[in-house]
């Protein structure tokens, strides 16, 4: 089900907290089942805490190393959460 939300914000601004506290905005370009991410157009939004990442236009983000991901609300089914979040 998560993988499917993730599936349908593609092309979709979104922001990824990681476990090291570094959090990535950038348009989401594909996600595959584990839940790793490739990101287009990146910024980090502390960029004075991690300045070697300025440089980076795209990353690929490891599903496993992911703590967060901020998805914007008006893209996301949440009809379709509930009604999962209730039959589970």
């Amino acid at each position: 089900l998560i993988f499917s939300v993730f599936k349908t914000l593609t092309d979709q601004q979104v922001t990824v907290e990681l476990k090291n506290d570094l959090s990535i905005t950038g348009v989401l370009k594909s996600v595959d089942q584990f839940l790793n991410i490739r990101l287009d157009n990146i910024k980090v939004l502390d960029e004075a805490r991690h300045p070697h990442m300025m440089a980076v236009k795209n990353c690929f983000i490891r599903g496993s190393v992911v703590r967060y991901v901020q998805l914007p609300s008006e893209h996301v089914d949440t009809q379709l959460l509930e009604d999962a979040t209730r039959r589970g």
